[in-house]
């Protein structure tokens, strides 16, 4: 019996029936991730960080707070002065110079550029007047100490400016704002002029001829570049000359295919072109050697019959027969080929003309440039000059109309400085806090979101399942003491069952410890264990997965423990089941089974033992047998692409209902491909909080050009149940 013919490939049966390798199913889910999801995400992203951001907040808030305290602010007080700064109601003549600039504007609308002059009133030549009389009461007022207590602000939209000063002497509040608005008045009075209506009306004699200029020399270049599709000089000299280029090329180009065409046609006419094609022809050489192979038969035949045999007979008719046929053939595709041939060389003549017409009119626009681009720069030019005297008009207009509308009628101071009796109500504090307690969050929910965009894992079964958009066949509940209490209770089982092997009551004890296993981890993870193993057989409804190759992305992501706990699930279900540990480096079947490890794979692909020596089975299961993976070898992936690893790999999966291989994980080691593409599939167990997503995506890329089925990926070390019947079902 050949071993070799039953055993499972990826090109073999196993193509038949397993899941493409990416596919856009879901396994565990079928919901869409949406806002809602987002919205979730963040939702746990803030509840694991929540140590992170309250300590962040705490320490940033409990800072605001005592520097409050070391830093109380002293009490201040604030006067205030409001001047007029803008008549409301014009004279008559400087109204109707505003009418004269544009009927439809208010005359009551601003033309002052206040934020110009706010700058200028807390400039140094108006300030130091005030602070030369202040001196002899306060010495240490200076520019700077007054500046920085000084805001000048405008009420709104109105003509109003509003001076507040604030200071710890509610007296020097209000003498301060007493000096300064005397200051501001002088300075009001200083600078008034006489009206300027003579250069207002000059300018609005002479602003609709020079507007009638420009308007009429826009609309001559309008037209201009309407007619000859003409932007700018440079663009059009540029089109022409990328033109011209391209028509180049392009000459050049069809200059050589025609060359090439022509040379083409011209051999496929001569005989030698003929017989250089019809070397070529796959056809026409499988006919000749057909022919060749019939006279070298009929020379044969001729030495031992003669011609009157029916066999020389037949074999002249088959080579009359033939000749004919490849006579025809060879003329048919000389025929095809010459036909192409011509077809090229007219749709390549064709295209020349065209490229000649194209370059003509292309040399007429070339010609014409020169004088284009001199009407163009002669038009251009009369539009500046028009625009520019227009532009110096209508400035000096609003510079004259500014300076009237500033200087014919002075300030008013429309409110004195008072003097406060009351402290400044300050909202410092209370800003101070509200800030500090806005930025201690945000400082806290960023910090946060640093340490998650620095961490690289996983957190839950959803975001593995979106990044590497392959089916998730399981997710698996955390439980920390599975890893401890497992072996025991199998230990347990093997030695009540090694007490007596005639006592009812041995079996009765070995099933109570076998039930009470199941029920402590039935509720979460014996159940996703069932769920898993389900999963993997819906893979496909036609026939069972027989083997499967078990790895994970990193050391410790928990592969042995679902391949050990799939075992047993499986042969609970009724399989038949063998369970490999091929992980030679760093192998854990034998600790979770409680099994000695002396003999095993290693063994058994080195050397002659049989099979039974190695293999083992459960006491409390006769239907799981269990290989472990023996001493550790110098070579594991020697071993394992050995062809005795590969003969054993057969029998197994003719003997077992299902076979499932232990393996290293797959980064920087041989030994996962080399099992995997023996068997029906991979299954990839990824860790959650531990398996880098770099690693796994690593992983991904690498078995996308490996010849291995993956089937899917185990989310592992789920926190919390997702699915919390069983809790409710008491």
């Amino acid at each position: 019996m050949n071993n070799q013919d039953n055993k499972p490939s990826n090109q073999g049966h196993n193509s038949n029936y397993i899941t493409p390798f990416f596919q856009n199913q879901n396994i565990m889910g079928s919901e869409e991730p949406g806002d809602e999801w987002d919205y979730k995400q963040l939702m746990d992203l803030l509840k694991r960080r929540m140590v992170i951001i309250l300590g962040v907040a705490t320490t940033v808030m409990t800072g605001v707070v005592v520097n409050l305290l070391l830093n109380p602010k002293p009490l201040e007080y604030e006067s205030r002065f409001q001047m007029l700064i803008e008549p409301v109601n014009y004279n008559n003549n400087v109204s109707g110079l505003i009418n004269e600039i544009s009927p439809l504007r208010s005359s009551n609308q601003s033309t002052l550029d206040y934020e110009s002059q706010i700058l200028v009133l807390k400039s140094p030549d108006l300030i130091n007047n005030s602070i030369k009389q202040l001196q002899p009461i306060y010495p240490y007022i200076n520019y700077n100490y007054l500046s920085n207590s000084l805001n000048i602000a405008r009420l709104g939209q109105t003509k109003i400016l509003e001076v507040r000063y604030r200071s710890q002497d509610p007296r020097e509040s209000k003498q301060v704002l007493e000096q300064i608005s005397q200051d501001y008045l002088e300075y009001s009075k200083e600078k008034r002029q006489t009206a300027l209506g003579q250069g207002l009306q000059y300018i609005n004699r002479e602003l609709p001829s020079l507007q009638n200029r420009v308007d009429q020399v826009q609309r001559e270049l309008q037209i201009f570049q309407q007619r000859y599709n003409f932007i700018s000089p440079e663009s059009l000299a540029s089109q022409i000359a990328g033109q011209t280029v391209n028509f180049t090329q392009q000459q050049q180009e069809l200059d050589l295919q025609l060359a090439k065409a022509r040379a083409n046609y011209a051999f496929l006419q001569s005989e030698e072109g003929k017989t250089a094609m019809l070397d070529k022809y796959p056809v026409y050489q499988e006919l000749n050697t057909e022919l060749r192979q019939l006279v070298l038969q009929l020379a044969t035949t001729s030495t031992l019959l003669q011609d009157e045999n029916p066999n020389i007979i037949t074999l002249k008719e088959k080579r009359d027969n033939l000749i004919p046929i490849i006579q025809e053939e060879s003329e048919r595709y000389i025929r095809t080929l010459r036909a192409e041939a011509a077809s090229v060389l007219k749709s390549l003549e064709v295209n020349k003309q065209e490229l000649e017409r194209n370059q003509q009119i292309l040399q007429q626009q070339s010609t014409q440039l020169p004088e284009l681009i001199r009407q163009h720069t002669e038009i251009q030019r009369r539009l500046q000059i028009a625009t520019g005297s227009l532009n110096r008009f209508l400035s000096s207009r609003e510079n004259l109309q500014i300076q009237n509308s500033q200087t014919e009628i002075g300030w008013q101071l429309i409110e004195a400085p008072n003097q406060p009796t009351n402290p400044v109500v300050s909202s410092g504090v209370i800003r101070d806090i509200i800030i500090g307690l806005v930025a201690s969050i945000f400082l806290g929910i960023g910090a946060a979101l640093l340490m998650e965009k620095l961490d690289r894992t996983y957190h839950n079964a959803l975001s593995i399942k979106e990044r590497v958009k392959i089916p998730l066949l399981g997710d698996i509940p955390f439980n920390r003491q599975l890893q401890s209490d497992q072996p025991r209770i199998i230990k347990s089982q093997n030695a009540i069952l090694q007490l007596s092997d005639s006592l009812p009551e041995t079996i009765t004890e070995v099933n109570s410890v076998t039930e009470q296993y199941y029920n402590k981890y039935s509720t979460n993870f014996v159940e996703a264990v069932r769920m898993l193993y389900t999963n993997i057989q819906l893979l496909n409804s036609d026939s069972q997965i027989k083997s499967i190759t078990i790895t994970s992305p990193m050391q410790g992501d928990g592969k042995s423990t679902i391949a050990f706990n799939l075992a047993q699930i499986a042969t609970d279900m009724g399989r038949r089941v063998l369970l490999v540990d091929a992980d030679m480096r760093r192998p854990r079947i034998h600790t979770l089974s409680n099994l000695n490890n002396l003999w095993g794979l290693s063994n058994l692909i080195s050397s002659n033992l049989p099979v039974e020596q190695v293999m083992k089975r459960l006491p409390s299961m006769n239907e799981l047998s269990i290989i472990t993976s023996g001493p550790v070898p110098p070579d594991c992936a020697k071993l394992l692409s050995s062809d005795k690893m590969k003969r054993l790999m057969a029998d197994f999966y003719n003997s077992f209902d299902l076979v499932i291989y232990d393996v290293p994980p797959l980064v920087g080691l041989a030994d996962t491909t080399l099992v995997a593409s023996e068997t029906d599939g991979l299954l990839v167990v990824a860790r959650i909080d531990k398996t880098d997503r770099s690693v796994l995506d690593r992983v991904v890329a690498d078995l996308k050009i490996a010849p291995i089925n993956l089937l899917g990926i185990v989310a592992n070390g789920q926190k919390h149940n997702l699915n919390s019947y069983y809790d409710s079902v008491v």
